[in-house]
């Protein structure tokens, strides 16, 4: 059988990024002096530059820079340091990884879980055989598990020909959380490797990890995720070569000596996760604060189900009490007898579902979150920087959308019903950490004045400044200046305009699952299909579209009312502040919109497509 992704197998992950000490002494000196600026920019805003003739559009922009600077604040904090754990070497005996006096001396136990709804079993079976080519240096019990939510034959007979273990059950209750639950307790591993069907892990995952959890305080280790499809574009000049013959290529050549290699098609959905593994979680490690991202994650089984443990308690304890203050108004203040109270507590945790992954759409941050607050044990967790699995990734931005939403709306519906930032039992540092996250995806909000702010401009002349002179060049200049100069050396060479251009036109997604979760509705997306879906999807970036639209409108109405029609209303500065605003607007969501076209080249098809696996597969998730 014929996979598209054949040709990509010999691809390599590259090495994490070395730390150097200089470099980021550079990076926090930028940084402070980036921030520094910004203060006193906002503070110039506020006190010296709205324009008193349109507060209603000065003030919300206003409103909108100081949540962007509390949001750069929480970003700066997370990118701080770098602070790796220490590698250990690999244990050989359980009683090395747990509390003196708590293990035996017998070889590890180790599970490794594919979660499985109807992805195709040719390639759960890749996976599979990658998996039984894990190595380890000492005798080590490791068995491989497909949890099969899909019930299929041909999955059941794929299993017993790899003759690994196949695990179904009667519901789908919990979603991969509750397949998971399923699965833990049909086995006995010390360790679990979370994969999704489309996980592959390197033969050196448990070598390279298992001495983290030398430290018995170790719950889990996130190995980062690495797409080892992603589409590598082609050169400019082969590009516009086909279209211009040899002008296009010169012009494509050109092009690349001044700025450099460009690629067109290349990664279309800015899928790449080097940016978000190796440099935002792998420095929340000295916070203690890196969170689960599920597939390519190694869990201590005694954490989970000690945290699991703790939180049912806990849940059932507070249902009775909720239970028996409403029935002691009822009987008007008398106390309750302790068999009644007993007897609830027995109703209630025989309604209360036991979750060690929590039933969540986004389960894998939530069990970060109870694992972190246990205020007992103060479960550490680890961002191991090198890769160890490679998995496929989306193709199409159907896939792109659905998977956003559901980072956006799943993390949002936790802050509003268990915000981490209010939870017992974190430290400081943690709660600015998953405040980061959090405030990243209210960024819709300010995204969305940051794009309209130039329109009314360019369409009315009125300005949110009292006037764009020297004044407000000399106060906004130096700030934005010191901050790309902070974070080019602040990300290592990792280039963040695309991931910044992507978090820009991320807007109507983000604002869906700001208003799902306000409505308090619960977060429902359809299946997030890996395999490539066929179709048109410009409905998809209609918003985005119509604001490249009406900028350049814009920009073409507030030339000719200055420069040929001489309207004062406009300024040259004012012109020049939104001409650029607004281009940079245009090359942040022309991205997106180009991808929503985006077609695999002809002579890459393949005769016969495969289905990439879904985040999870059901017709429906909801949380």
């Amino acid at each position: 059988m014929g996979f598209y992704f054949d040709k990509f197998e010999e691809r390599k992950p590259e090495p994490p990024l070395a730390y150097s000490a200089v470099t980021e002494s550079i990076w926090q000196f930028f940084a402070v002096i980036a921030l520094t600026l910004g203060a006193w920019y906002l503070w110039w805003r506020w006190t010296d530059s709205l324009n008193p003739d349109a507060l209603w559009y000065a003030i919300p922009l206003a409103f909108a820079e100081t949540a962007s600077y509390f949001g750069l604040g929480l970003f700066v904090f997370n990118l701080w340091k770098v602070q790796d754990y220490e590698q250990l070497p690999p244990p050989a005996k359980l009683d090395e990884v747990v509390r003196p006096g708590h293990g035996e001396e017998r070889p590890l136990k180790v599970d490794v879980f594919f979660p499985s709804y109807n992805e195709d079993v040719e390639l759960v079976r890749l996976s599979i055989r990658d998996a039984k080519k894990v190595t380890y240096p000492h005798a080590i019990d490791l068995k491989i598990f497909v949890l099969d939510d899909g019930k299929r034959p041909a999955m059941r007979q794929v299993a017993e020909e790899e003759g690994v273990g196949y695990i179904t059950r009667t519901s789908n209750i919990g979603f991969k959380a509750g397949n998971l639950r399923n699965a833990m307790e049909q086995t006995h591993g010390d360790f679990i490797v979370i994969c999704d069907a489309d996980t592959r892990p390197f033969p050196t995952i448990l070598e390279h990890t298992l001495g983290y959890f030398r430290d018995p305080d170790v719950a889990w280790v996130q190995t980062p995720q690495w797409f080892f499809d992603l589409p590598e574009g082609k050169r400019l000049p082969d590009v516009l070569g086909k279209y211009l013959k040899a002008p296009g290529r010169w012009i494509g050549k050109g092009v690349e000596a001044v700025i450099g290699e460009m690629r067109v098609g290349e990664d279309p959905f800015v899928n790449e996760p080097k940016m978000f593994y190796d440099i935002i979680q792998r420095r929340r490690n000295w916070a203690n604060a890196s969170f689960c991202c599920g597939a390519g994650s190694i869990h201590r089984r005694e954490a989970v189900m000690e945290a699991a443990l703790k939180t049912y308690s806990d849940t059932i304890e507070k249902q009775v009490g909720k239970q028996s203050k409403q029935l002691q108004k009822l009987m008007g203040g008398e106390a309750l007898d302790s068999g009644l109270v007993q007897e609830m507590r027995h109703q209630v945790a025989g309604e209360e579902e036991f979750t060690p992954y929590r039933f969540h759409v986004s389960e894998d941050i939530y069990t970060s979150i109870v694992l972190h607050s246990d205020e007992d044990r103060h479960w550490k967790s680890v961002l191991h920087p090198a890769v160890e699995s490679k998995m496929l990734s989306p193709q199409d931005l159907l896939s792109w959308t659905v998977q956003r939403f559901k980072y956006a709306g799943g993390t949002l519906d936790i802050v509003a019903h268990d915000n981490p930032m209010t939870r017992k039992g974190m430290s400081w540092a943690q709660r600015l950490m998953y405040g980061a996250t959090a405030w990243s995806y209210l960024g819709g909000i300010w995204n969305m004045m940051f794009l309209v702010a130039p329109l009314i401009y360019l369409f009315s002349g009125i300005a949110p400044v009292s006037a764009y002179t020297g004044d407000f060049f000399l106060h906004i200049l130096p700030f934005l200046i010191a901050m790309e100069l902070a974070f080019m050396v602040g990300t290592w060479g990792v280039a963040g305009y695309r991931s910044k251009a992507s978090y820009l036109s991320f807007f109507p997604v983000n604002l869906q699952a700001i208003w799902t979760v306000l409505k308090g509705e619960q977060i429902k997306f359809p299946v997030t299909p890996k395999d490539r879906q066929e179709g048109n999807f410009f409905h998809l970036v209609l918003p985005q579209f119509a604001v490249i639209v009406l900028t350049v409108l814009g920009i073409v109405y507030a030339s000719v009312q200055f420069f040929v029609l001489g309207n004062h209303d406009y300024s040259m500065g004012g012109i020049l502040t939104n001409l650029f605003w607004g281009l940079n607007n245009i090359l942040a969501l022309s991205g997106i919109v180009m991808a929503a076209f985006w077609q695999p080249d002809a002579e890459e098809a393949v005769t016969e497509e495969v289905a990439q696996p879904q985040q999870y597969k059901n017709n429906e998730v909801t949380v």
